[in-house]
């Protein structure tokens, strides 16, 4: 099921046995080409944003360390199990990225909070996200594009509610976030063919 909200053209993804991973490949790989064409990019890099110490907080370095063994493209992976983008480095990571993939489009993945109806969805837009708003952190906006697993609701802003997240919730979306990044693949290859 996809859910948009028009106003900042957001689409909410439900994981699951009617998820499509090719609807939302196709959705990302419109955005991707849009950011492309308006900003003259040409490389695309996944900024995997979290912590593996935190279950609620650890979707972006499952997807990281997934993304890594499944993509046979050329794209870049950063953030991943052993390797973690979070609080402390993120800044650091974001110039480093900047100096030396400044042509890449850098689509952020991260867990978020949302209202109690988006809990276990994942989001898809444009723009760039504010990684740990949810737990009252003000860190830099980051990427291109976003994509988040909705995580928890409003009302568990404190860091410590991140650690009650059922892992099972956390790998259902790292799944279905990785099963439609790994077939936005099929579309680059057409496009490379043709």
């Amino acid at each position: 099921m996809i859910v948009k909200e028009t106003q900042n053209q957001v689409c909410y993804y439900e994981p699951g046995p009617g998820f499509s991973p090719r609807s939302f490949a196709a959705h990302l790989d419109s955005l991707i080409e849009e950011v492309k064409q308006s900003e003259a990019k040409g490389g695309v890099l996944f900024l995997c944003i979290g912590s593996d110490r935190s279950t609620g907080d650890s979707l972006g370095p499952i997807i990281g360390y997934k993304l890594e063994r499944q993509l046979a493209s050329g794209c870049r992976i950063v953030g991943t199990l052993s390797r973690p983008v979070h609080a402390v480095n993120l800044e650091e990571t974001v110039e480093e990225i900047q100096r030396r993939y400044p042509e890449h489009v850098v689509v952020a993945i991260d867990a978020s909070i949302g209202r109690p109806e988006q809990v276990g969805t994942i989001s898809l837009g444009r723009g760039g996200i504010r990684p740990g708003l949810g737990v009252r952190k003000r860190l830099c906006r980051v990427g291109d594009i976003f994509i988040t697993g909705v995580v928890g609701n409003g009302r568990c802003r404190e860091p410590m509610a991140l650690q009650s997240i059922r892992l099972g919730t956390v790998m259902e979306l790292a799944d279905a976030i990785c099963s439609g990044i790994k077939s936005v693949e099929t579309f680059w290859e057409f496009r490379d063919r043709n």
